[in-house]
């Protein structure tokens, strides 16, 4: 079974990527004078996907590189307006890009990095963009405004004139070195680079751009699942892992890249020329400064956490359609991706297991599996939720405490489900999985039992899970927290249409 292969098992060496990628980017630095904007695809600050793709990489590994240069540089946070008008959410933390926008100024700021602006790309006067907007600026963040470009990347006597990019606002910025970010995917910020090149150049100012992008990484095969993975997180884009033409016409080597950096490239190539005289780089692959390819060191680790990786992106996908937040052709997109890797929702052991236990109880149930390959599941019952029950079966086992004690008596449960039902107006009395977790740590100040269960909850990261119906938000979110990969059946445990 995939699950039993990767839980527990390091497939990447951290250490030795964060040295490897810190010496490259030092030299794209010193390759352009003045000043580099370097964009930074993907998650900058807790990039969980290369995580779980790469079990060894750790979520902020991008942000300790930073922080080594932290006097230099400055960030510039890119947001699509699109995305902002369409409520669009990132899948791993649950929250909408424009909130997430604010968590990261936050983050950034709470470890000493400067937040320079916000940039808000594709503006077209959208309603809920000209509310953020107005929002930032009440908060003392600067924000500018950039705008679509017809028939872009195509045109580029309109992209490089003052009718293209010379229309957007110009970024001021303080340091030499501007790292560009965004929430995620699809928010411009290679064309907020490209941009801030052309006015640069405009004002006599020497500049340079790089990139800074985890996935797809271009020194291992086209269809390796961990570049398939990023496909699969990128579904909704149509984003399509390709080999770099330009690479192999200019090397002979065959590399790998995507296809809106080999679509931009004739047009980073042009606004370089104008800049530079001639073009540093030969590919979209030479543009990059990625080196996480050099730090896979087992390789059978990576490739069944990335088929895993794809299967969960599948179940989030479905039930995005059952919410009526995602579409069918997404669905079917991840569907070809999972026939190209041979995988199906059956190499998730949790998924059989937690709807057996359905099936055997006629109510919703879940499953997890541990590291040794063992699946603990918990059922519906009056006091508890599956999620909360199979919570507290899984801390009982890695404790090795006997199935027949209870952690939680009847006695401690009951007064808060009458708060719950009686005082707060909820009409489920059923324990959550926080509720459970904050009732457990009650107990353990004078349980051993329930404080030794307690202190497995470090044991949980990582680890897999299925539930038969879609949780809740406050149990997925605990899920979340907890470092537990979660998925759910595309339905609900209610036939109601309000759905908390």
């Amino acid at each position: 079974m995939l699950g039993r292969i990767i839980m527990g098992k390091i497939g990447f060496d951290n250490a030795e990527y964060i040295r490897r990628q810190s010496e490259n980017i030092r030299k794209r630095i010193a390759l352009f004078g003045g000043k580099l904007y370097l964009e930074f695809g993907g998650k900058l600050f807790d990039d969980y996907h290369a995580s779980r793709v790469l079990p060894g990489f750790e979520p902020d590994a991008k942000v300790k590189m930073l922080l080594q240069m932290k006097d230099e540089a400055e960030i510039v946070i890119v947001i699509n307006a699109d995305a902002i008008e369409k409520n669009k959410r990132r899948g791993d933390l649950g929250i909408t890009y424009d909130l997430d926008t604010l968590r990261l100024i936050d983050a950034f700021r709470g470890i000493g990095l400067y937040v320079g602006s916000v940039v808000i790309t594709c503006f077209n006067n959208q309603s809920l963009a000209k509310a953020f907007e107005k929002r930032l600026k009440n908060l003392g963040i600067k924000v500018y405004r950039h705008y679509s470009i017809e028939d872009y990347p195509n045109n580029l006597p309109l992209i490089v004139s003052d009718e293209g990019f010379g229309r957007n606002d110009y970024i001021e910025t303080e340091r030499q070195l501007v790292v560009v970010t965004a929430p995620g995917p699809g928010s411009g910020k290679m064309a907020t680079c490209l941009s801030q090149l052309y006015h640069e150049h405009k004002r006599g100012v020497r500049a340079g751009y790089a990139k800074f992008e985890t996935f797809p990484i271009w020194n291992i095969p086209l269809k390796h699942p961990v570049n398939v993975a990023y496909e699969a997180a990128t579904a909704d884009l149509n984003d399509v892992n390709m080999i770099d033409p330009f690479h192999l016409d200019a090397y002979g080597v065959t590399s790998v890249n995507y296809n809106r950096d080999i679509e931009i490239f004739p047009v980073l190539t042009a606004m370089l020329e104008r800049i530079m005289g001639s073009s540093p780089y030969k590919s979209p692959t030479d543009m990059g400064v990625n080196m996480a390819g050099y730090g896979i060191v087992d390789d059978d680790v990576v490739c069944t956490a990335a088929k895993q990786e794809v299967i969960r992106r599948y179940y989030t996908a479905l039930c995005a359609v059952r919410q009526g937040l995602g579409s069918q052709n997404e669905v079917s997109r991840l569907e070809l991706l999972m026939n190209q890797l041979g995988v199906s929702s059956a190499d998730r052991p949790v998924v059989g297991a937690a709807l057996q236990r359905a099936e055997e109880t006629g109510a919703p149930a879940t499953a997890i599996q541990m590291e040794d390959g063992r699946i603990i599941t918990g059922k519906t019952s009056s006091l508890l939720g599956p999620s909360a029950a199979m919570l507290l079966n899984i801390l009982k086992t890695l404790a090795s405490i006997p199935d027949e004690i209870m952690l939680l008596s009847p006695s401690i449960i009951e007064p808060i489900q009458r708060m719950k039902t009686e005082f707060l107006g909820n009409n489920n009395p059923r324990l959550h999985t926080d509720e459970v977790l904050i009732a457990l740590s009650i107990c353990a100040a004078t349980d051993e039992n329930a404080r030794l269960a307690l202190e497995q909850i470090p044991r949980l990261s990582g680890l897999e899970a299925h539930s038969s119906v879609i949780l809740s938000g406050v149990d997925e979110q605990t899920f979340r927290k907890l470092g537990v990969n979660i998925t759910f059946e595309p339905k609900y445990q209610t036939k109601k249409l309000f759905h908390r």
